[in-house]
Order: C-alpha cells, then sequence, then structure tokens
C-alpha cells in the first residue's frame, strides 16, 4: 500500500510545478519595450544633437536629460496604462461577484455552456463546472469566462519599475558610448554600437520569449536604425539651417 502510495500520489499531494514562458510575460513585455527605448531614444537623441553641430558637453548634457526625463516617462506611462488595465479587471470581477449572488445556477449554466464550446460533453461540462465553483466560483468565471488569470493580471508598479529600469538601464548603454567616444567620430561609433546593441537585445529577448533569435534580432534593429537616421538627419537639417 505504501508503494502504491509513492507510484501514485493522492489528489491532495498532486502540483503542477511546469513553467511555462508565459509566467513571465508582464515583466518581459515591459523590460523588452524599456531597454529597446532607451537605446533607440537616447541614441537617436544623441546622433540628432550632434549631427546639429552641438559640443560634446552638450551632446553628453542632453543624453542624460534624455535618461532621466525618458525612465520617468515610462514608469508613469506604464503604470497609468496597466493600472487602467488593473481597473477594468476589478470591474468585471466584481460584477461577476454580484452575478452569482444573484442567480448562481445561471452562471453554473454559463459555466457548462463554455467547457461544452470546448469539446466537453454537456454532461461532463456540467460536471467540471459543479465542482469548479464549489471550489472558487469566482475563479472559475475569471478564468474561463473573462479570460483573467493570475500569470496574466495586472501589476502596475512591477510594469512601471521593470519599464523605468529598464529604460534606464537601456539608455545608460549609448550614453556611456557618448562619453568616451571621441568627438570626430561619435556619430559612426555611437551609431554602430547602439545598433549592435539593440541586436543583441532583440536576440535576448526572442530567446526568452521562445521566438527565432535572427527574427528577433533583425525587426529590433531595423526600427532603431530607421529611428537614429530620421533624427539625425533632422539634427542636420536644423544645424545648418542655424
Amino acid at each position: 500500500m505504501v508503494a502504491a502510495e509513492r507510484r501514485y500520489p493522492s489528489r491532495t499531494t498532486l502540483r503542477h510545478w511546469e513553467r511555462h514562458r508565459t509566467d513571465r510575460i508582464g515583466w518581459l513585455r515591459a523590460a523588452v519595450l524599456g531597454a529597446n527605448d532607451g537605446i533607440v531614444s537616447t541614441a537617436s537623441l544623441v546622433l540628432g544633437v550632434a549631427a546639429a553641430h552641438a559640443s560634446h558637453s552638450g551632446v553628453i548634457v542632453a543624453g542624460v536629460a534624455g535618461l532621466v526625463a525618458g525612465a520617468m516617462s515610462m514608469a508613469a506611462g506604464e503604470y497609468v496604462s496597466v493600472h487602467s488595465q488593473s481597473d477594468t479587471e476589478n470591474a468585471d470581477l466584481e460584477r461577476e461577484r454580484r452575478e452569482l449572488k444573484a442567480d448562481r445556477l445561471g452562471e453554473r449554466n454559463e459555466l457548462a455552456a463554455i467547457y461544452v464550446t470546448r469539446g466537453l460533453d454537456p454532461a461532463l461540462a456540467r460536471q467540471v463546472a459543479d465542482q469548479l465553483m464549489a471550489h472558487d466560483a469566482l475563479g472559475a468565471h475569471a478564468r474561463d469566462e473573462l479570460g483573467i488569470s493570475r500569470t496574466l493580471s495586472a501589476r502596475p508598479i512591477q510594469a512601471a519599475l521593470a519599464s523605468a529600469g529598464s529604460f534606464a538601464a537601456g539608455a545608460a548603454l549609448p550614453l556611456a558610448v557618448t562619453a568616451v567616444a571621441p568627438e570626430a567620430i561619435l556619430i559612426p561609433v555611437v551609431s554602430a554600437t547602439s545598433l549592435a546593441f539593440l541586436a543583441l537585445l532583440g536576440a535576448l529577448a526572442a530567446r526568452a520569449g521562445g521566438a527565432g533569435i535572427a527574427a528577433g534580432a533583425v525587426r529590433v534593429t531595423f526600427w532603431g536604425a530607421l529611428a537614429m537616421a530620421i533624427t539625425a538627419g533632422v539634427g542636420a537639417l536644423f544645424g545648418a539651417v542655424v
């Protein structure tokens, strides 16, 4: 009997330990977006100011200002955006809570109908709905009716901190290159190193998300190169006019 229990654990001892890439989707999205924006915006700002024939110290000051302003903007924007998502989720959950209290049978039938559309036999669907609602009715409806899960739920503070920190880390890379690069070759050095940073970021993000590394590197590098080229062109235009 003991050997059998070891081979076949009871339901109370079963746990799902498998990790999936969706577990990291919340922080990964904010971190990749922040780092990418930090590299692209700071490098573009540096190139634009340098193309306008500003002094080396002026370019560095502009880069530092861009880093601070960008990090704060990313944090505020991400917090507001994700908090709006969180407010929407909470409103839907509160509505579902009221509906469960007012018409539990109707909500059970609604949940069973969802399982039928996913391929369960109607009798089995009703049995599954009964058991899940007995365990956690609101959680079952949140997951299967509203599509809200613990893994994908909105976390405003986490997203804001991840965005601000990753933006600052990304912006620090072209800014450090700007500080050490000779003024005469500042534009080509910052351009080349920033594109290399973007390619590495795209590859790492793609690997973490389970996508193709080459495709991830190419798409990030392409849009970064386009942004830097346009900004440098604007800077050169205004520098020539002045």
